[in-house]
């Protein structure tokens, strides 16, 4: 392997720093339904914001912080209050959660019935692919959680029926491309 000589400017690239950090809270299609109200800080993304996982590209608070492409990889972080976080959606790809601040309850389907783990802060679940999954937040204040979704190609988000419903009621759809539109 040939050594690559970096700069601590050039490193400097390759850091987010938290005190800078600036969310978005309408990254999503499930963002405006009560319940699922959260900033989400996009960390690293994958190699396009076309290729990402995130709904609302046109919104410059979901630009990833560190402008390096991941290849492989999207890291997010997720910060709500209490009671707030993800409806249930589905990827191609794995989707890890470890909770930084405050215990997060991680739930899914199955068959017809919702369950539910809770973790504490540094725990970690790998969610398998291809299931309905979410995420609140169940401290108190305000929490946060590190979210890692799996490559190489995460392809879009699906929504569970009855949130796809209930994000129409808040103006919100997703077009053929899966990006969000504001009605």
């Amino acid at each position: 392997m040939k050594e690559k000589n970096v700069s601590i400017e050039e490193m400097e690239e390759c850091v987010a720093r938290f005190d800078n950090m600036k969310g978005a809270s309408l990254a999503y299609l499930d963002q405006k339904i009560p319940g699922h109200a959260r900033e989400i800080i996009n960390l690293i993304d994958f190699r396009s914001m076309e290729a990402n996982v995130i709904e609302n590209i046109k919104n410059p608070d979901t630009l990833p912080h560190i402008k390096s492409p991941a290849f492989g990889f999207n890291l997010q972080f997720a910060h709500a209050e209490h009671g707030g976080g993800a409806a249930l959606h589905s990827h191609e790809t794995e989707e890890v959660f470890i909770p930084l601040i405050g215990p997060w309850s991680i739930y899914w389907m199955e068959d017809n019935s919702q369950r539910e783990l809770v973790l504490n802060p540094f725990d970690v679940i790998s969610v398998p692919t291809k299931i309905y999954r979410g995420f609140k937040y169940v401290g108190e204040e305000r929490g946060t959680l590190l979210a890692l979704i799996g490559g190489p190609d995460a392809g879009k988000i699906e929504w569970h029926p009855s949130v796809i419903e209930k994000a129409r009621l808040t103006g919100l759809e997703i077009d053929k491309e899966g990006m969000l539109i504001e009605n």
